[in-house]
């Protein structure tokens, strides 16, 4: 990092002198941002909101202001987009892409940066040109001078290890998270804004597809008891949740980049018993996202552990624990394994997050899979249909997770392990769970581009 952060002692009169002398109003915090300067807003629920509006106002008075965040989760863009919608005077920056992020990335008002998200913290720390100003979201300052960061530690500390000076944006509704740095003492700080109290985002998963709830049965069927879970966002992974819920499968653990509704659904269910090998009895995360049950769920939790994302999402931790169950989303496997998780072509819909991470974590990991899921095909505007499986992944896709570390891939048609697989024992493998209306068509396609034999049958 670019600078030591070692809190010092203070007495409570201390504390409570400096915290006065560094509290400053939103309008007065911003105006420290220069023109030319790199500003972070935060992460996740961690985002700020008051400052981001305060520094909207600044808009006519700066230039070439590069602002970044994780994801931005609200639902309207943010002040300084719509202040500048042009990006003559902000160019703002995500880390994943949200459905907000995607729809300014097509109008030109944001851009995206590729992260592998275990490598976050360093890259921040040690590879980003710099930060001027680390903005973001914590809870209230206790008697000791510490403000707690909340439920995303993920690789805020590369972010503030990097920054010039440090404003944070208290808002008394971010819940008190226990864990590994989950806490920043107003020592490190340099202002204090008070903020308007905003609620965090909600994410509310839809209801599972027809689709998502058969990939999610052949996921369940091979999922045992004394599992540590890793699940994404979705109507999927939660349909997954609610199929445990109600199978004898128990004894379950959770350890995850991201913490949503279907972990505390199984809390309550009784499934979630910690029994794991690292951090025993503790549902470990990097951040979290979902609705208020999650937040409340978490506040002040002692069976929380939200930590850094390098240790959290690093390959060895992961696989410190027995039978890993990683659950993802993606958009295309081609007949190589390879899986397209980012982009339709070369139109971009989300970051790399931290799928790559948990597919070698998991098999890394004692009796540990990984599953990454698609429906076998896509309709059409005009209702005509498109393989999702494909022979090569069209030209401008992203390969997410590369096919040498493709474990099982799951449509509705089934799930098939691709690992010690030779090139054509995949390829058959993927066409066994491709929509019947196009395994014939890909057989052509496999047996053309030298995968498979002539006399080769889809498996079945």
């Amino acid at each position: 990092m670019s600078k030591i952060f070692v809190p010092r002692f203070c007495t409570l009169s201390e504390v409570q002198s400096e915290y006065k002398n560094k509290l400053k109003t939103a309008d007065d915090a911003v105006q420290i941002v220069k023109t030319g300067d790199r500003v972070h807003y935060g992460l996740f629920c961690g985002i700020i909101q008051d400052l981001d509006k305060a520094l909207a106002k600044r808009v006519d008075e700066l230039e070439d202001v590069t602002v970044y965040d994780s994801i931005w989760a609200y639902s309207e863009p943010p002040a300084i987009v719509q202040a500048d919608p042009e990006s003559k005077h902000f160019k703002y920056i995500s880390t994943h892409m949200s459905g907000l992020d995607r729809s300014m990335n097509k109008q030109g008002a944001c851009w995206f940066f590729p992260v592998q998200f275990r490598e976050n913290t360093k890259l921040w720390a040690e590879n980003v040109e710099k930060i001027d100003v680390a903005m973001m979201q914590v809870g209230p300052m206790d008697k000791n001078g510490y403000f707690n960061i909340g439920p995303q530690v993920a690789e805020a500390w590369g972010v503030m290890g990097r920054a010039d000076k440090i404003i944070v944006e208290v808002n008394e509704k971010q819940p008190q998270t226990h864990g590994i740095q989950t806490t920043l003492h107003i020592s490190q700080i340099d202002i204090i804004t008070e903020s308007s109290n905003n609620e965090l985002p909600q994410l509310i998963a839809k209801d599972a597809t027809e689709t998502e709830k058969k990939i999610a049965a052949h996921i369940v069927e091979r999922i045992e008891s004394g599992t540590a879970l890793q699940l994404g966002i979705g109507g999927m992974p939660n349909y997954v949740g609610s199929m445990i819920k109600d199978s004898d499968i128990n004894d379950l653990s959770v350890h995850t980049e991201m913490f949503v509704d279907a972990y505390v659904e199984l809390f309550k269910a009784g499934k979630i018993t910690g029994n794991k090998n690292t951090h025993k009895g503790k549902m470990v995360f990097t951040f979290a996202m979902g609705s208020k049950q999650v937040y409340d769920f978490i506040d002040d939790n002692p069976i929380i552990c939200c930590g850094p994302v390098d240790y959290v999402n690093a390959l060895e931790v992961i696989a410190a624990n027995d039978k890993v169950v990683s659950i993802n989303s993606c958009l295309q496997v081609d007949l190589f394994g390879q899986v397209n998780s980012e982009s339709a072509g070369i139109q971009h819909i989300g970051g790399t997050g931290g799928q790559l991470d948990y597919v070698m974590g998991a098999f890394k990991s004692r009796g540990g899979k990984s599953f990454l899921c698609t429906p076998s095909v896509r309709k059409n505007k005009d209702g005509s249909l498109v393989s999702l499986i494909t022979p090569r992944l069209p030209e401008g896709s992203i390969v997410s997770t590369p096919r040498s570390a493709t474990h099982y891939v799951v449509t509705e048609f089934g799930a098939v392990n691709l690992k010690g697989k030779t090139t054509y024992e995949r390829a058959e493998l993927l066409i066994s769970i491709a929509h019947p209306d196009f395994r014939e068509q890909l057989e052509e396609e496999a047996f053309n581009m030298g995968l498979t034999r002539k006399s080769s049958k889809v498996l079945v």
